[in-house]
């Protein structure tokens, strides 16, 4: 046995050092001593800590006897206390449940397998969401033609309420992205234009971009933003305070009620901010002609009666009722998403936004496709 006298604390370990007793106070005055003998013991091997023979005993012995039996399991071994009275084994319990954790593992290197298998699992997703907007939007359809059967049940208070809300309120911000984005293409155009002499052109090139595809499609995304967020929000947040159970109870349903109103003033109404952000973005581009080409606005207009025609209006205009279709089913579905906690509330608006916006610029690239292909 080899045996060391420090601060009144001794030591003893067996020969391979798999065997300790303590002896004397195990205090914060005598731990040190202790901590680096535990040290030079191998944790590997099988441990054991008499405890029998200590005379005092306080959270710096035990932290020391507790890092210790952590080291040993860490390394495949055990620590075993013999000896140990009531209080002791209370402070041991104590430290050990205190102690902080380890630093956490390194997570595995991700195979080939994982990714296949998190592919798999977005898609699997994607389906998911897909299913239930198609769902959504058969419920919707579902009510409307109930709604044109049975008159008496449609809320047209409620439509021209949201007709405002959508529409009418959203008028000036649509007109000035419009009116800016039309600056924007005259400014950009004309300077890259001028190196050709074809400043003249610059006027097919704001008709044709506006009228075709930003004016609509801006449209959209700042509708997506500023009115599937609201959707997403007044449902969910009548579903948070049960409202909407409510309204069963009482006979109402809540797609004739909530999401008609809601979808229907959105196709009434996106057609005619697209006419609106039309002008606007015309308008500026006329105004920015003047200013840094000097085409006068009466050579603005000829020009533009005679390079582009009312295809390209039509293909813009074609597009608003798909998108406002899509905007609101994204909204209210969203809505109906919400769970009974804030959290809930805040992430389905962000994702109804999201999805919204992508959706709307997904569904103009494939009006795009169809149009090339048809030769429109």
């Amino acid at each position: 046995m080899s045996v060391d006298d420090t601060a009144e604390l001794v030591i003893e370990t067996g020969a391979e050092g798999r065997a300790a007793v303590l002896r004397g106070p195990f205090t914060i005055h005598t731990v040190t001593a202790a901590e680096q003998r535990f040290r030079d013991l191998d944790p590997a091997q099988a441990l054991e800590i008499d405890l029998r023979p200590v005379t005092g005993f306080d959270t710096a012995g035990a932290w020391a006897i507790a890092a210790l039996t952590r080291r040993a399991k860490a390394a495949g071994g055990s620590c075993a206390i013999i000896g140990a009275t009531p209080s002791m084994e209370a402070l041991l319990d104590t430290v050990t449940k205190a102690l902080p954790e380890g630093e956490a593992q390194a997570p595995p290197p991700v195979t080939l397998t994982d990714r296949i298998e998190r592919l798999g699992r977005a898609v699997a997703a994607a389906g998911g969401a897909l299913a239930g907007l198609s769902g959504f939007l058969g419920l919707f359809l579902a009510r409307l033609v109930r709604a044109v059967v049975h008159p008496r049940e449609f809320r047209l208070t409620s439509l021209v309420h949201q007709c405002e809300e959508v529409g009418v309120k959203a008028v000036p911000i649509v007109a000035l992205m419009a009116f800016l984005i039309g600056i924007v293409l005259a400014f950009q155009g004309s300077a890259q234009l001028r190196q050709f002499g074809a400043e003249v052109f610059v006027v097919d090139l704001i008709a044709i971009s506006i009228l075709r595809e930003l004016g609509i499609l801006l449209t959209a995304i700042i509708v997506a933003g500023r009115t599937a967020s609201a959707f997403t929000a007044a449902i969910g947040s009548m579903k948070m305070r049960e409202e909407i159970d409510a309204m069963r109870t009482l006979g109402l349903d809540p797609a004739l009620v909530l999401f008609v109103p809601r979808i229907l003033a959105l196709i009434l109404m996106l057609p005619i901010l697209g006419l609106i952000a039309n002008a606007a973005g015309l308008l500026g581009g006329a105004l920015m002609c003047w200013i840094e080409l000097g085409i006068s606005p009466a050579m603005f207009r000829t020009r533009l009666i005679e390079g582009a025609n009312t295809s390209h209006l039509m293909v813009g205009l074609v597009k608003a009722p798909v998108f406002a279709l899509i905007i609101g089913v994204v909204g209210c579905r969203a809505g109906m998403l919400v769970q009974s906690n804030a959290e809930s509330l805040g992430r389905q608006t962000s994702n109804s936004v999201v999805m919204a916006i992508f959706a709307v610029i997904l569904a103009d690239a494939l009006f795009s496709i169809f149009f090339a292909e048809m030769g429109i």
